[in-house]
């Protein structure tokens, strides 16, 4: 009977040929690494940001330093000075049972469908100014400041209710409310009708107001420039 011939790979050409494709990948993903921080600055800067919202970020941000307040919450404060003082011992976090989750969604929900999105320029005549929406008009800032308000009524801690400026999907300067929990950090967003974790929302966190103290502020990492808050309504 012939003898049928089998085409047989030699066991050490495969394991060759395995650690070859190894050596390969390893080059080629330590040559993209170098490629990305010789680029430049900005696009390691765009790298750190881009990890921030993966879904390893940590649930809550982690203030660091710090910094200079929004100049229209400065004005805010002189003419809303009890919105802006400490009082008491601060809460951590709030407990996200049903009733503050249920609260929480529609405080979102009325808030962002009674307000008429304009910008201050158009309300005001000004580049930039935070206010209670009395009218029933407003931009970001005033669609959080409103929330904050709506949500102190009713019981929440003013020290997990932190308003927050963020640079948005297009790179603008835009505020939200963040709401400290023990789930993580949420976002209430006049551009977004969901509460979102913090992490799943896209944006750059530049800086929010500081738990300890309504009225001083601490910067979130992207500190570059930072931003005039001049996002209007839903987009």
């Amino acid at each position: 009977m012939p003898r049928s011939h089998l085409a047989i790979r030699p066991i050490g050409s495969s394991r060759a040929t395995a650690l070859a494709g190894l050596a390969m990948a390893l080059l080629m993903g330590a040559l993209m690494m170098v490629a990305t921080l010789a680029s430049g600055p900005v696009a390691a800067q765009d790298l750190r940001f881009a990890s921030l919202t993966s879904p390893f970020a940590p649930r809550h941000l982690a203030g660091g330093r710090n910094t200079s307040a929004p100049v229209g919450f400065v004005r805010f404060c002189s003419e809303n000075p009890q919105d802006c003082l400490s009082e008491g011992t601060p809460a951590s976090a709030v407990i996200l049972d049903p009733r503050h989750k249920i609260e929480l969604e529609q405080a979102n929900s009325a808030v962002n469908a009674s307000i008429e999105p304009m910008t201050d320029q158009e309300h005001y005549g000004e580049t930039e100014r935070w206010a209670y929406p009395a009218d029933g008009k407003g931009d970001c800032e005033d669609y959080v400041l409103e929330k904050r308000r709506l949500l102190v009524s009713r019981g929440w801690p003013a020290s997990v209710l932190l308003i927050t400026v963020v640079r948005d999907h297009h790179g603008d300067g835009h505020a939200v409310l963040t709401v400290v929990t023990d789930q993580g950090d949420l976002v209430l967003d006049n551009q977004e009708s969901k509460i979102l974790p913090w992490r799943e929302t896209g944006y750059r966190f530049v800086k929010r107001q500081s738990q300890e103290s309504p009225a001083e502020w601490v910067s979130l990492g992207d500190t570059i420039g930072g931003p005039t808050v001049v996002g209007g309504g839903q987009r």
